[in-house]
């Protein structure tokens, strides 16, 4: 199937691929006086005396605004806020499809920081989560940041967060199926952008204690007076050794390699450098730093790619719809990382021990029973960590 072609037709066909259906009836004089005015005073003056009223008398206690920039949408780069829209719809289906939440499409036609974190905190007495989306690094760090300081519903990049608790997921079963141990192997990890940096700190937070970060200039050593800010600071948790070089040198001798970067930057070579029983996430979309063949050629283990089309699928969409359930569903004032890490080990466990397989290593994000265990994951880790509020 051409599915450019294909998706041109059916974005030109509905014109949007989502829409606002009422949830109630007004056919009649009495259902308008009920549904508006009058009616509609009561709950408003109910609201007015206590303001957490909204998520009871309102659809706020479900809804979610999912915002971007348009500077970083997949892997087409600063494309612009109408660009990114067709990208931000398809997440509200998904919301909606996987989770039950709904969300609606917000695109900021602004890249300054204080601009977008303003803008958002103005419209939070909306939505019961924010969702941010596609915005490029670093400001994404600064404006989650602010946001999660300012803001009392929670504040989630998918980008960062929803890619750490997949692929981690991903590498806890992984390592179940080559019997290596998190704080004994060789992590590499290429793309220090967005994704990259939160996997990295994820993992740490997990127990890996060899990891190397590179970016397009190679690895990330502490020391070098270019780096960023964010980059210093991954850099004094990483490399301990001080390796510095090419993603090549990072490469050799390591256990797992995670791609979160661009197209055809890893090479079979480079794959054959790995250690036995290699764990190789080529995660690029649309097209993957090495192609699933040519590092089963090099002798990968275990493969995991962002493609539909190819087993171990690592997809976000397994991990933000339930995220959001668990936290709406208790009105937790934050996502924290107890809330990731569970929505992690629920995503790992779902798959018994002895059902593990080399191409069957994440569950199947149509099977809708994953989503459930992740929400009520999150759920139960929201109210274990004090930010449930019912």
């Amino acid at each position: 199937m051409d599915y450019k072609a294909e998706s041109i037709k059916l974005h030109r066909e509905l014109k949007g691929k989502i829409e606002v259906v009422p949830r109630v009836s007004v056919s009649n004089a009495q259902e308008l006086s009920i549904a508006y005015t009058p009616g509609v005073a009561e709950p408003c003056m109910e609201i007015h005396r206590d303001v957490n009223l909204s998520y009871v008398y309102t659809r706020r206690q479900n809804l979610v605004a999912v915002i971007t920039d348009g500077t970083a949408v997949l892997g087409l780069g600063d494309i612009g806020p109408e660009a990114g829209m067709p990208v931000m719809e398809g997440k509200c289906v998904l919301f909606k499809t996987f989770g039950d939440v709904d969300a609606f499409p917000l695109c900021l036609r602004t890249k300054d920081t204080d601009e977008i974190v303003r803008t958002i905190s103005l419209l939070a007495g909306s939505f019961g989560g924010i969702n941010l989306e596609d915005i490029s690094a670093p400001r994404c760090f600064e404006i989650e940041k602010k946001l999660k300081e300012i803001c009392d519903i929670p504040v989630f990049h998918d980008d960062q967060h929803g890619t750490a608790i997949i692929v981690s997921a991903a590498l806890f079963n992984a390592l179940k199926l080559t019997k290596k141990k998190i704080g004994e192997i060789k992590v590499v990890i290429n793309g220090a952008g967005a994704a990259g940096l939160a996997i990295a700190d994820f993992l740490l937070n997990f127990g890996v204690k060899n990891m190397i970060v590179c970016d397009r200039d190679g690895i990330i050593c502490e020391g070098n007076e270019k780096l960023s800010p964010v980059h210093k600071m991954i850099s004094k948790r990483t490399n301990f050794d001080h390796l510095e070089g090419s993603l090549a040198v990072a490469m050799r001798g390591s256990d797992v390699f995670i791609g979160v970067s661009g197209p055809n930057c890893v090479t079979k070579e480079m794959i054959s450098s790995m250690n036995s029983k290699s764990i190789v996430f080529p995660l690029a979309n649309p097209v993957p730093e090495i192609s699933k063949s040519d590092a089963e050629k090099a002798g990968a283990y275990i493969i995991g790619t962002g493609s539909s089309q190819e087993p171990n699928q690592i997809n976000n969409v397994l991990a933000f719809p339930g995220i959001f359930k668990g936290a709406l569903s208790v009105r937790a004032s934050d996502i924290n990382f107890e809330m990731m890490k569970a929505a992690s080990l629920a995503l790992a466990k779902y798959i018994p021990q002895e059902e593990l397989r080399l191409d069957y290593i994440i569950p199947y994000a149509f099977d809708k029973s994953v989503h459930k265990a992740v929400s009520e994951a999150v759920k139960q880790a929201a109210i274990d960590s004090g930010v449930a509020r019912i």
